[in-house]
């Protein structure tokens, strides 16, 4: 899984305005100048839900795109981190790692529309895992299962073709 943030919309800066105290900017710099800050404290946070929750499947740490501000700093405006998304050696296996795929797609407090893509494609993965468990026994539903079908009707019926990958919107 990779979380990216779309771009913030950016705006060309002269070599003077890098150089600027704060108190110094025009009320439109001083407003991008917030929006890029805030931008930048919700690209971070939302990174951090999903590696906290991501554990052992986090392959990477979060990496982040930048956008200069009008006083000379980068701040993040996207962001991602990638998950280890193979199946398991087992079907348990397997149904652990989607449900951990899961929590970590919908760590953050407002998940994106490719963060729920992500825990649909994981709920996928489990109801895959939850049949391979009810053939090899022969039981034809778990309880685990009415929990997959219940996060495909909360993200969507059919899950996306796209890899499981996150952009943070």
């Amino acid at each position: 899984m990779n979380v990216s943030a779309p771009s913030f919309p950016s705006a060309t800066l002269s070599a003077s305005t890098r150089t600027r105290s704060a108190g110094e900017f025009s009320p439109e710099e001083a407003e991008q100048l917030r929006a890029l800050q805030a931008r930048d404290r919700e690209v971070r946070q939302h990174e951090q839900a999903h590696q906290a929750a991501a554990g052992g499947l986090a392959t990477s740490g979060a990496r982040y795109s930048f956008q200069r501000g009008p006083d000379g700093v980068n701040y993040a405006v996207g962001g991602e981190v990638s998950l280890d998304v193979s199946p398991g050696r087992t079907p348990e296996e397997t149904l652990r790692r989607a449900q951990q795929i899961s929590a970590a797609a919908l760590a953050p407090a407002e998940p994106s529309g490719q963060d729920l893509a992500v825990a649909a494609r994981a709920a996928q993965m489990a109801r895959q895992a939850e049949a391979e468990l009810a053939a090899a026994t022969g039981d034809a539903d778990t309880g685990g299962d009415a929990r997959s079908r219940a996060l495909l009707r909360i993200y969507g019926e059919s899950p996306p073709a796209a890899p499981l990958t996150d952009e943070y919107a």
